[in-house]
């Protein structure tokens, strides 16, 4: 009887420690599991051209949302249910090309990346979008976001939007209309030439800019109407000859990277005297490329400029100088910043990383800081604020404290076109989860 007594009082005792350690086991890895995500970043990749025609334009986004990556990390990351999360930046080499970007997208989902960012292509874009959603269809455990910074193609906000894809920028039609109220203010304008990318992004620049300049100019003759390969010209003198020759007063062109420094260079060497009505005339090389041929006649359009009436985007843009100070990197792109500020935001209003949650709290979301006035339109996932347009001049002269990339050129404000007067009418049908 001792004898049994003795091996049970062991046995209940081993039980005992077994269970016990069992349980402390099971404590530390829950503990573990629930602190993981304090030191566990979020993904985001970035894809672009990083090599290739439009590396430059690549490089520019790459340093502009490493910027807005830093300053959410300095603040110590952010804020989630479980705890603060840093936000990591993968960058990733898409060649500016569908398919290599496609091969880049399932690179970014193997590492479990909560959102991809992309826009230096609308033909880019248009396959991405349809990737993650049907992806976020079949795998509703590792859904991710696709945040749009700049690919402009209105059918990725109209008969091609996804719930999963948010846009950043104003798109086509809506730059164009803040454009066109500029080009119209010009009553001594009679002739334009169109030139742009053979992309869906030209075409439709091509075909926005006809509509809306024949609607309120319909005095103005288009002596040209031409597309041409998109990243593949070297040498943009046989286009400018064709320019001069028809004696446009103005080109309007949605070019932009290489295409654009070297199409104004060319008019440059064969003094073609007409205006540039662009979209990114303000930026990477174009200004100093364009030089004094510029001055009073290159104009652009976007949401913001160095020069721009004073806000809170100018502290933002200090800060960006005093992080990229080489004249070569002075290319501050705000809305870059923005959509990491409102996905930042829509995490923390969540508590999670989860794209479904993030994807809720951003359609609707109106951003009121740092200067901006914005808002996420819930219908279509298409941000909507004002535009400026403004034309190039020489640094000093009125209106131009800043020039841009070390150039001795800026840009001063023509028009400012308040965000009411850009919300254009959508034709999407989202299919929400």
């Amino acid at each position: 009887t001792m004898t049994f007594c003795l091996k049970h009082n062991v046995m209940t005792l081993l039980k005992l420690i077994f269970a016990t350690a069992l349980t402390c086991v099971f404590s530390l890895a829950t503990a573990q599991t629930a602190s993981a995500p304090q030191n566990e970043p979020i993904r985001l990749a970035m894809i672009e051209g990083m090599s290739g025609a439009f590396a430059n334009a690549g490089d520019a986004v790459q340093r502009n949302l490493r910027f807005a990556v830093e300053r959410i990390n300095a603040q110590g990351g952010v804020q989630t249910s479980a705890g603060k999360r840093p936000l990591e930046l993968i960058v990733l080499d898409g060649k500016g090309q569908p398919e290599e970007s496609l091969a880049m997208l399932k690179a970014a989902i193997d590492r479990g990346v909560l959102a991809v960012l992309q826009g230096n292509s609308s033909a880019v874009a248009g396959v991405l979008a349809d990737a993650l959603d049907k992806h976020n269809t079949r795998e509703p455990t590792k859904r991710v976001l696709f945040l749009n910074y700049s690919a402009v193609d209105p059918t990725l906000t109209n008969e091609k939007c996804t719930f999963w894809h948010f846009r950043f920028d104003a798109h086509t039609d809506m730059r164009m209309a803040a454009l066109v109220a500029a080009i119209a203010a010009d009553k001594s304008l009679q002739k334009v030439y169109l030139l742009n990318q053979d992309y869906v992004f030209g075409q439709g620049l091509a075909r926005s800019a006809r509509a809306m300049l024949s609607a309120l100019r319909p005095d103005i003759a288009f002596v040209g109407d031409e597309l041409h390969p998109l990243g593949r010209i070297k040498d943009f003198a046989p286009y400018v000859n064709k320019i001069k020759a028809s004696a446009a007063q103005a080109v309007i062109t949605g070019n932009w990277g290489n295409d654009l420094t070297l199409l104004v260079k060319a008019s440059k060497e064969v003094n073609l005297d007409a205006s540039f009505y662009t979209f990114y005339g303000n930026g990477l090389g174009a200004p100093a490329t364009i030089g004094d041929a510029g001055v009073e006649r290159v104009v652009a359009v976007s949401e913001w400029h160095n020069n721009a009436a004073p806000s809170g985007i100018d502290a933002l843009y200090t800060a960006f100088r005093k992080r990229y100070p080489d004249p070569k990197d002075d290319y501050f792109n705000p809305r870059n910043l923005l959509a990491v500020e409102m996905l930042a935001r829509a995490i923390e209003q969540s508590g999670v990383a989860d794209a479904t949650s993030v994807a809720r709290q951003l359609a609707g979301m109106k951003f009121a800081a740092l200067g901006f006035d914005a808002t996420m339109r819930a219908a279509d996932h298409q941000l909507i604020q004002f535009l400026s347009v403004y034309r190039m001049g020489k640094q000093g002269s009125a209106g131009i404290a800043r020039d841009l990339e070390g150039s001795g050129f800026g840009f001063k404000t023509l028009i400012t076109v308040p965000a009411a007067a850009l919300a254009q009418a959508h034709r999407c049908e989202m299919r929400r989860p």
